[in-house]
C-alpha cells in the first residue's frame, strides 16, 4: 500500500432489496462516492445485505444473519485479500449485526477493522460490548466521545459522512422556497415547530406524519407482544434506565399531543431525492432540529447532539439555522457560517434576522459550504482514520 492508494472493504447498511426500516440508502452513496473522492478503492461482498438485519428483532432470527452473512463476508474478504489486499475495513454497524468473532478474524489477517456509528447519544448510555472488538471508531457526536474515553476505547471525532455530486456545490441559489423543515414528525419537533407556527411565521414542513392522511406506522415490523411480554420489556425497560426514566415513560402517556390542524398549513408533499436537495439549497432558510424524544431528559430540557444535516445542508449552499448543541463550534463559526438557536424563542428571533437581510443569507450559504467541503469532507475523515492507524506510510 502506498500513501496515494487503498482498497477499503465497505459494509454499510447496503441492501438488495427495499426494507421497512428508516433511511438507510443514503449512506452507502455517500461513503462510497466519497472513498472514490478521496482516490481509493472501495470493495464489499456483492451477495450480502447489510440492512435486512435491521429488520429483524427476534433474536433466532438475528443469529441466523449472522452466521449467514458474516461466513460470506469473511470467505469474499479472503480471497479478495489473497488476490489484491484489502487495507482497511470500514462498516457502519449497529451492534446487532455484529460478529465479534468474524471481526476478530479479520483483523488476524492483518486488516484494521474501524467502525462508524452516530446513534451514540441517542441510544446508548455507554458503548455496546460488541463495539469493543474494533481496532478504531469514527465518533461524529462530541457528546459521546466521553463514552469512548470512559471505555478506554481508540477513536477520531470526525464529522457525520456526507457527499454531495459535484454540480451542486454552489452557493448562488434562487430562493424558491420559504422557511423549511424537512425530517418526519416526533413529540420533540412537533412542540418546537408549532411554537413558531403559533407566532405567525409561516413554515414549510415535508416529511413522515405530519398531517392526518400522513401517518405512517413507526413500528417498522416490531412483533406483536402480549401481556407477559410487555411486562418483561417493562422490567427490562426500569433496569436498564432507570426508575425516572421509568416513570416519564409511564406519564407521557397521558401528555397531550399537538393537532395536525397545527401544522394544516405548513405541511408540503414529502420530497423525492431531487426535490430535497432542491429544496435544502433553494429555501430562504433551512432548519435543522437537534433535540429528540428521550425519557432520560424532561421534556420541557430535552438532549441535542449534532445530526447529518448540519454537514449535510451547509455542503449543498443552504441558508442553514440549526439547533446549538455542543461540538458546533468545532464545525463551524457560529453567526458568519451558519446560525443557530437554543429555544423556540431564539429561532423565531433568528428566523426573522435572517428573513430581513438577504445578504447576510448569501454569505452564510458560501462561507459555510466552504468550510464543509473543504474540512468535513469524506476524504479528510478517511485521511484522519490512515493517520490513526498509521496506513499511511
Amino acid at each position: 500500500m502506498t500513501a496515494n492508494f487503498m482498497r477499503i472493504f465497505l459494509s454499510c447498511q447496503q441492501a438488495r432489496k427495499k426494507h421497512n426500516i428508516p433511511a438507510y440508502s443514503f449512506w452507502e452513496t455517500y461513503l462510497k462516492k466519497g472513498i472514490e473522492e478521496a482516490g481509493y478503492e472501495w470493495v464489499e461482498a456483492p451477495d450480502v445485505d447489510w440492512a435486512e438485519a435491521l429488520s429483524y428483532y427476534h433474536p433466532d432470527d438475528l443469529h441466523k444473519w449472522r452466521q449467514r452473512t458474516w461466513n460470506c463476508v469473511l470467505s469474499s474478504i479472503k480471497q479478495q485479500h489473497q488476490n489484491q489486499g484489502i487495507d482497511l475495513f470500514l462498516g457502519y454497524l449497529f451492534p446487532k449485526q455484529i460478529e465479534i468473532g468474524a471481526v476478530e478474524e479479520i483483523r488476524s489477517l492483518g486488516i484494521p477493522c474501524v467502525n462508524f456509528f452516530c446513534d451514540n447519544v441517542r441510544e446508548y448510555i455507554k458503548v455496546p460490548k460488541e463495539f469493543y472488538c474494533f481496532d478504531l471508531h469514527w465518533v461524529p457526536e462530541f457528546k459521546a466521545l466521553k463514552m469512548y474515553q470512559q471505555a478506554q476505547l481508540n477513536y477520531i471525532y470526525a464529522p457525520m459522512p456526507v457527499w454531495i455530486s459535484k454540480e451542486l456545490r454552489t452557493c448562488e441559489h434562487r430562493e424558491n422556497y420559504g422557511v423549511s423543515f424537512i425530517g418526519s414528525r416526533d413529540i420533540q419537533r412537533a412542540a418546537l415547530l408549532a411554537q413558531v407556527i403559533n407566532s405567525g411565521i409561516a413554515l414549510e414542513i415535508r416529511g413522515a406524519a405530519w398531517s392526518s392522511d400522513s401517518h405512517i406506522s413507526q413500528n417498522f415490523n416490531l412483533p406483536s407482544q402480549n401481556i407477559w411480554q410487555t411486562a418483561v420489556n417493562q422490567l427490562k425497560y426500569l433496569k436498564t434506565e432507570g426508575i425516572i426514566p421509568w416513570l416519564r415513560k409511564i406519564q407521557a402517556k397521558s401528555q397531550p399531543t399537538i393537532p395536525d390542524e397545527v401544522f394544516a398549513d405548513c405541511v408540503k408533499k414529502q420530497p423525492n431525492g431531487q426535490e430535497y436537495t432542491a429544496i435544502i439549497q433553494q429555501s430562504t432558510i433551512s432548519l435543522g432540529i437537534n433535540r429528540y424524544p428521550s425519557y432520560r431528559y424532561p421534556f420541557s430540557y430535552p438532549n441535542t447532539y449534532s445530526r447529518m444535516r448540519d454537514i449535510e445542508a451547509p455542503m449543498m449552499g443552504a441558508c442553514y439555522l440549526t439547533e446549538w448543541t455542543e461540538g458546533l463550534d468545532d464545525l463551524y463559526e457560529l453567526g458568519e457560517e451558519i446560525e443557530t438557536f437554543s429555544n423556540a424563542e431564539e429561532m423565531i428571533e433568528k428566523i426573522r434576522m435572517l428573513q430581513a437581510d438577504p445578504k447576510k443569507r448569501k454569505k452564510m450559504r458560501c462561507q459555510a459550504q466552504k468550510r464543509a467541503l473543504t474540512e468535513h469532507s469524506v476524504a479528510n475523515s478517511i485521511n484522519k482514520i490512515c493517520i490513526t492507524l498509521g496506513l499511511h506510510k
